[in-house]
């Protein structure tokens, strides 16, 4: 894609986290199913209506700049996603797996975190406040999310996982 101006890279930039958000849409309730503990399926279905929240304020975005959602296939999210169904099928259900579960979401968030920093700043630049104001907010859910895996990640699967030796599911 070519811009012509920053109003074109944030819109190219808000198409790539609408395309992500949808996408996680539809492997959060895969993740949730594979995960042994409770606690982080319970994580991942928590994220999941945060998740459909996101979209939805990305749709706000867009009818602020008058500009349609649609147009960005979000490669990176494409490949995290990718990595998350291959420890589905390469890890037997155990806390290991949640490991490599929480492992791959970490990796979402800061994906996350990035374009909607990046986004919030373009959005202050071209004097969107609304819509920065919107993307800060989804940036915040999206911190808390990380903090959240990174806690049961330390607190429960890891100490669970260490003693963990199982073959691959193939």
């Amino acid at each position: 894609m070519r811009f012509g101006s920053m109003q074109d890279l944030f819109v190219e930039q808000i198409q790539d986290l609408y395309d992500a958000e949808q996408r996680l849409v539809r492997a959060l309730p895969k993740m949730a199913e594979a995960a042994a503990s409770n606690e982080l399926r319970s994580a991942f279905t928590d994220h999941l209506e945060q998740t459909k929240g996101h979209v939805k304020r990305l749709e706000q975005v867009f009818s602020e700049v008058e500009e349609d959602a649609g147009g960005q296939i979000c490669e990176a999210m494409k490949g995290l996603i990718a990595e998350g169904e291959e420890m589905i099928e390469d890890v037997k259900p155990s806390p290991l797996r949640d490991a490599g579960l929480i492992a791959t979401a970490n990796r979402v968030e800061h994906y996350e975190m990035a374009g909607y920093g990046t986004a919030r700043t373009l959005a202050e630049s071209l004097g969107l406040s609304r819509s920065a104001n919107l993307l800060q907010q989804t940036l915040d859910e999206e911190k808390r999310a990380d903090a959240k895996l990174s806690k049961i990640s330390v607190e429960k699967v890891i100490p669970e996982a260490i003693h963990v030796k199982t073959r691959t599911a193939r």
